[in-house]
């Protein structure tokens, strides 16, 4: 399975749009802070994902996600709540 992703930065206001084959593992990643994009916004809560059998199906749709506003406002309010829970000052990091 490839997933389309998004996270959010628990102490700052930056989300994250992105993919993977494997989600837990990249989540890991933006979490350690070795990622460079994303590295100065750890750590980050996993707000949502979409899974796809394609690996072309998931990368279309990262691009939509990433490069159409109106899209991402759409994905932005079915998670609204979702981000209003990510509590300031607490960490993400799966043990």
């Amino acid at each position: 399975m490839y997933y389309v992703y998004l996270i959010k930065s628990i102490e700052k206001n930056y989300l994250y749009i992105g993919s993977t084959e494997d989600l837990k593992r990249r989540f890991d990643e933006h979490n350690s802070g070795t990622q460079k994009a994303t590295k100065m916004y750890a750590p980050f809560r996993l707000i949502y994902y979409e899974s796809y059998a394609s690996k072309t199906d998931a990368l279309i749709r990262e691009k939509a996600l990433k490069h159409h506003g109106s899209v991402v406002g759409h994905l932005k309010k079915r998670v609204t709540n979702s981000l209003k829970m990510v509590p300031k000052g607490r960490g993400g990091r799966r043990g």
